[in-house]
């Protein structure tokens, strides 16, 4: 599933493979994938002619910026994936194929030179957007301070993670990598947001970047130490403790109960 590592990597093709090059056409395959009320008419004409100049990135929400001053968001959703010119993004997602299946393309942009822009969902959960509000995001995990997190996780009483996964307070952060960055920090996911103590908010914040910087340096999400024990019978491959299995924030959740508190 997409999710900061894999944009990362979808937002690097696009600025390896995709600027500076002309907007020939647009394909809005799936005018449902077309969201905040947008035709596949306006998408046209605000993108047709603009040349691409910028890839960025906020949390899992890629931004390309033209020339003409518009910028075209793109959301995966759990299956999505990049494709510029035949080379996707990532070689694989967790529950998805890696087949490359024109029935799965959602979006594309028709660039000078012959070459196109894909956005391939097959389950069709992800979005395309024209001039996203980018502010509706919290900091971007990647880049927050230690500040920007406790910030971020306040006095909720909500869990742990459920409040890491919230786009709104912290962008970036998805089911795979709360795991393993909590499993990392041995805080528990299931505990109040606003109970850890000053300390615990900096070993969070610490091993938040570095795990953010490991699995974008590995490739993906799904590639962390914890992620292959993530199953039944699997144990901590810290210290052998069998892993824990519970729902926390409407997302499948594994911990290790002895060192995570």
């Amino acid at each position: 599933m997409p999710e900061l590592p894999e944009v990362e990597a979808y937002r690097r093709l696009a600025e390896r493979a995709a600027l500076g090059r002309r907007i020939r056409a647009v394909d809005a395959a799936d005018p449902w994938f077309l969201k905040g009320g947008v035709g596949a008419s306006h998408v046209e004409a605000a993108l047709a002619g603009c040349r691409l100049v910028g890839a960025r990135r906020r949390g899992k929400l890629l931004l390309l910026d033209t020339d003409h001053g518009r910028t075209l968001g793109l959301r995966f959703g759990m299956t999505g994936r990049l494709v510029v010119d035949g080379l996707a993004g990532v070689d694989r997602l967790l529950y998805t194929s890696s087949r490359d299946d024109p029935a799965w393309d959602r979006f594309s942009l028709h660039l000078e030179g012959g070459g196109h822009l894909r956005v391939s969902d097959p389950r069709r959960l992800g979005g395309v957007f024209l001039d996203p509000d980018e502010e509706a995001l919290g900091p971007d995990a990647r880049a927050a301070t230690a500040g920007q997190l406790a910030r971020a996780l306040g006095r909720s009483a909500a869990p742990l993670k459920a409040r890491l996964l919230d786009q709104a307070h912290l962008a970036g952060v998805g089911n795979l990598m709360a795991d393993e960055v909590l499993w990392r920090a041995g805080l528990a996911p299931t505990r109040p947001a606003g109970s850890l103590a000053p300390p615990e908010l900096r070993r969070l914040h610490r091993h938040l970047r570095r795990t953010v910087d490991v699995l974008i340096e590995r490739g993906g999400s799904h590639l962390g130490d914890l992620t292959p024990h993530r199953l039944p019978g699997g144990t901590c491959p810290r210290d052998g403790t069998p892993l824990q299995r519970g729902t926390v924030g409407g997302r499948t959740t594994w911990w290790c109960p002895s060192h995570q508190r």
